[in-house]
């Protein structure tokens, strides 16, 4: 006597389907069916997408950011006829997206440090395109190009460390910390001197501060293995 496999209700050993359920009854003392005979529904080949090639990508994105730029001077020049050149901060926009997307649509490699440097050059050209819409360039000379040459400096020296002394989580964050000193000290006397003042640290001093601080605990951490490991264990890092 056997029983239904889906439905578990006693079957005759004449049935070859189950009455309840329709399940075909499949006797183990008897060869299983041929495959040929009742082929599978699915498909035997795999198929496979082809993959989009770099330069068509690139194509794409080229074509794309310019049409957009394109767009946008014709309609400030016939469409919007103001004094206003709004139009070059989206030509700006794009050229900066462009450079972004660089590197996934080039054939040949680019080193990180040639692509931080295309950055700051593609945000200073961005700047300057800006510029023609100001009544003076004096921010641009005097702040605008040297901020972006200082956060290109700052990002360079970053990644330098990284690669070339330590890429540990607290070596890292150490190198964070004296980069947001940086920056900000700056960014500070930049302004300052960009608007003929004594130059003094006011705001910066508080945050130069914390990072001296936090940099110190790091520096420490780091020089003691037996701390720097119980600290690694604790946070799972």
């Amino acid at each position: 006597m056997s029983y239904c496999v889906h439905c578990g209700v006693k079957l005759e050993a004449s049935l070859n389907r189950c009455p309840l359920c329709n399940t075909p009854v499949i006797n183990p003392n008897e060869p299983y069916p041929d495959p040929a005979a009742h082929p599978s529904p699915f498909p035997h080949e795999k198929g496979q997408i082809e993959v989009v090639k770099r330069k068509d990508l690139a194509i794409l994105v080229f074509v794309t950011l310019s049409a957009i730029a394109l767009v946008s001077g014709l309609l400030n020049i016939f469409v919007f006829k103001t004094t206003h050149i709004w139009s070059l901060y989206v030509i700006g926009a794009c050229l900066l997206l462009y450079v972004i997307f660089l590197p996934a649509i080039i054939n040949s490699p680019i080193s990180l440090y040639g692509y931080l440097l295309l950055d700051g050059i593609a945000s200073a050209v961005y700047l300057y395109i800006i510029s023609f819409d100001t009544p003076s360039n004096r921010w641009l000379y005097g702040l605008g190009l040297p901020i972006c040459a200082l956060l290109c400096a700052v990002a360079i020296t970053f990644v330098f460390l990284v690669r070339k002394l330590s890429s540990a989580f607290l070596s890292k964050a150490l190198y964070v910390f004296c980069s947001i000193a940086v920056v900000c000290t700056g960014l500070e006397l930049l302004v300052q001197y960009y608007y003929h003042e004594t130059l003094q640290l006011t705001w910066s001093a508080i945050i130069l501060a914390v990072c001296a601080v936090v940099a110190v605990a790091l520096i420490t951490i780091l020089s003691r293995s037996r701390l720097r490991n119980a600290i690694r264990r604790r946070l799972h890092f």
